[in-house]
């Protein structure tokens, strides 16, 4: 990754989609997660440091949008089979039920249902990427789930409806991870496999940053992901890619910014639109 140097401005530090990797294994020093872990860090040392962040994880579904309400939320341990200290991990960053009042407000007033939820506490794909993006636990955190109709044009809209609040020093990121086939993951390594990987991830690269697109059939692609090559392969459940959907929504334009890591063996990519003219992150 690229490093440039720029002049910090304020404004919103922008929008983006980042792939978690599995479980609280990059927060175990897991060899597999190794690149993710130096790309979350850099991505964080590279940006305006946020006054809020309002996460979109991958492993929040419900009925309606929902939105963590607490002011101080407490961590679930949303997975499972992992060592004792996976149970032990601390994030006490403080929520904040103004911005989720606003949150609730901005897409109840682009005709969206929309509930608070002041018991929730934040999932690992919230708290795992945080920890290490932003360690001191500092900053209000804020989770907004996804529907579970799993509905691609839906999501686009959702993140459509975020541009009725006021996102400014505000980083919005996508939880969620560009190949997420567990079975994939834990077979052997074989050559047709990471074909497979890869043809997803060059054609979701090129839709969400290539110039040559219009914003139209940006967002056709993005609806219509399930026909791109091997979409089902990398994504038996849509769940890890909706985010994307989301942060392509608030954004409305290209990505500006894309880079890729080998998680678990496989690449896995992470996208950011940035809310300035410049940016310490590599253009992909």
């Amino acid at each position: 990754m690229q490093t440039h140097t720029r002049t910090h401005t304020q404004g919103t530090p922008g929008v983006l989609y980042i792939s978690h990797g599995g479980g609280p294994l990059p927060l175990l020093g897991d060899p597999a997660h190794r690149e993710l872990v130096v790309q979350l860090k850099a991505i964080a040392n590279e940006l305006v440091k946020p006054s809020a962040i309002l996460v979109i994880s991958a492993h929040w579904e419900a009925t309606v949008a929902t939105v963590t309400g607490s002011a101080q939320p407490e961590l679930l341990y949303d997975y499972s089979g992992f060592p004792a200290q996976s149970y032990q991990i601390k994030y006490p960053a403080p929520g904040s039920p103004a911005l989720a009042e606003q949150l609730q407000a901005a897409l109840q007033q682009a005709g969206m249902a929309c509930d608070l939820d002041t018991q929730r506490g934040l999932d690992h794909g919230v708290f795992v990427p945080l920890k290490i993006m932003y360690p001191q636990a500092d900053i209000p955190v804020v989770q907004l789930s996804l529907l579970n109709s799993l509905d691609a044009r839906t999501h686009i809209q959702l993140g459509q409806a975020l541009q009725q609040l006021d996102l400014e020093n505000v980083l919005v990121v996508g939880s969620g991870f560009s190949f997420h086939n567990m079975r994939a993951f834990n077979a052997p390594q074989s050559d047709d496999s990471n074909r497979r990987n890869q043809a997803f991830e060059d054609w979701l690269k090129y839709t969400c940053v290539s110039p040559e697109l219009s914003e139209v059939q940006r967002l056709e692609r993005l609806i219509n992901w399930e026909s791109a090559p091997e979409a089902r392969f990398c994504h038996p459940r849509e769940e890890h890619l909706l985010p994307l959907h989301v942060c392509y929504g608030l954004a409305q334009r290209r990505c500006g910014h894309y880079q890729s890591a080998t998680v678990l063996g496989k690449q896995a990519g992470m996208f950011y639109w940035p809310a300035v003219a410049a940016t310490g992150l590599s253009q992909g």
